[in-house]
């Protein structure tokens, strides 16, 4: 593989030159795992390709900002986020939070259904949470943000964020065991 050719820090001195061969490469060491990011905050491909592109100009952009310390991968990560979660508050200046009543059955989930449940099927359900419920399950469930921090980023209250957490997680439980039965 080409990348395997250059170091990390040989591919950020060319990004930081403009050099469109080296985005080229850290684009493609980059892009699928950060188009996942992506998924998880668009609920559907073509938005998360507009937040993906978005996100690598921002990274092009700044990468003179990268001083090396830590994961390329982890600032590649941060500005994914940012800007998808920019991306969705541009778009929507309230995310939708819902308040759905859930029932007793639908808390209920076997052990066994997370077993046997594919990544893609997992995702497709995640992707029909509301939006606002979207965001605050992959902040905190996928990317590991405290709920306070979640309130920062999204300008609520942490116990909106551990409430709408709560409810998508609940919900989930209940799409998943249905999909399972």
């Amino acid at each position: 593989m080409e990348r395997d050719l250059y170091t990390e820090e040989e591919i950020v001195r060319g990004c930081i030159e403009n050099d469109r061969h080296f985005q080229e490469i850290l684009y493609r060491m980059h892009a699928r795992k950060m188009y996942g990011v992506c998924m998880g905050y668009a609920g559907g491909r073509p938005l998360a390709q507009d937040m993906l592109q978005e996100a690598f100009v921002k990274v092009f952009r700044n990468i003179r900002q990268y001083g090396g310390k830590g994961s390329l991968e982890g600032w590649i990560r941060r500005i994914v986020i940012n800007t998808a979660i920019d991306h969705l508050r541009k778009e929507n200046h309230n995310m939708y939070l819902f308040n759905e009543d859930i029932t007793e059955n639908q808390h209920r989930m076997a052990d066994e259904t997370m077993s046997v449940m594919e990544t893609k099927d997992i995702l497709a359900q995640i992707a029909k949470l509301p939006e606002g419920a979207r965001i605050i399950f992959n902040l905190y469930a996928v990317e590991g943000f405290s709920h306070n921090e979640i309130a920062a980023r999204l300008h609520i209250s942490a116990g909106t964020s551990k409430s709408q957490f709560s409810r998508a997680r609940k919900l989930l439980q209940g799409w998943l065991q249905q999909t399972n039965v």
